[in-house]
């Protein structure tokens, strides 16, 4: 199976000289599912937006069909890749049609089929089309950035802790949902804290501490590791 997303001696942080990623590295399957996990503080959401052009990388590379090291946010749609924030992911104080075609009107594509293949996609969405999107439940309010992020067609989805602030059974269908998707063909990198449910649904897992790679494999192989938790309470590091 090729990589859809390759990342290379990363080191990334948002203030010139105080990293918090020190040479990570990472390969994402193409229409598999890759999880990055670890302590609070462990560098996963600023990897994640790091890739997504929103940290500056100081060096180490990132590519995808091409490299894509410090790509404007406002590019990654050219180059196959959508990004989900972690919040602030959709426009509350529009309808649900209208965060939708907001993006559909980039796309080149024949916007109402399009917006009609989403639905189908998101069938809960449908009968909310009027509604302010801040009026949606948390789920939906997920779904809907999902969404948002097919709409331009991309190979490659990046979602930072897509059930944070869920009820566990919305959580439990948002992953599942991001599961799904590579069927289609998406691959999805996500990083999430919801340990045991993302490490059930991804194919591999990566675990982060300190802004550092510690330990990676199948994500099944690391469900009952003993040093996943070990990392987890800080006393096990496996890289210095």
């Amino acid at each position: 199976m090729a990589d859809a997303l390759t990342i290379t001696d990363l080191v990334a942080g948002y203030r010139p000289g105080l990293p918090i990623l020190h040479g990570v590295s990472l390969r994402a399957r193409a229409a598999r599912v890759t999880v990055i996990i670890g302590p609070n503080g462990a560098g996963k959401s600023t990897l994640i937006k790091a890739i997504a052009g929103l940290v500056p990388v100081t060096s180490g590379t990132i590519a995808a069909e091409t490299e894509i090291t410090g790509l404007r946010p406002d590019l990654l749609a050219r180059h196959g890749i959508a990004y989900v924030p972690q919040s602030d992911n959709i426009f509350r104080t529009l309808t649900v049609r209208e965060n939708l075609d907001l993006v559909l009107r980039h796309v080149r594509a024949d916007a109402p089929a399009r917006r009609a293949g989403l639905l189908d996609q998101f069938p809960v969405l449908a009968d909310k089309l009027g509604d302010k999107a801040g009026a949606l439940s948390g789920g939906q309010r997920q779904f809907l950035a999902v969404a948002m992020a097919l709409a331009t067609a991309p190979s490659v989805i990046l979602m930072d802790e897509p059930s944070a602030g869920l009820a566990p059974k919305a959580a439990q269908e948002v992953l599942e949902h991001a599961r799904a998707l590579t069927e289609t063909g998406v691959t999805i990198l996500l990083v999430e804290q919801n340990v045991k449910q993302a490490l059930r649904l991804s194919d591999h897992c990566y675990i982060l501490a300190d802004g550092r790679n510690q330990i990676d494999g199948p994500a099944a192989d690391l469900l009952d590791d003993p040093v996943v938790g070990q990392i987890y309470l800080g006393g096990k590091r496996v890289a210095s």
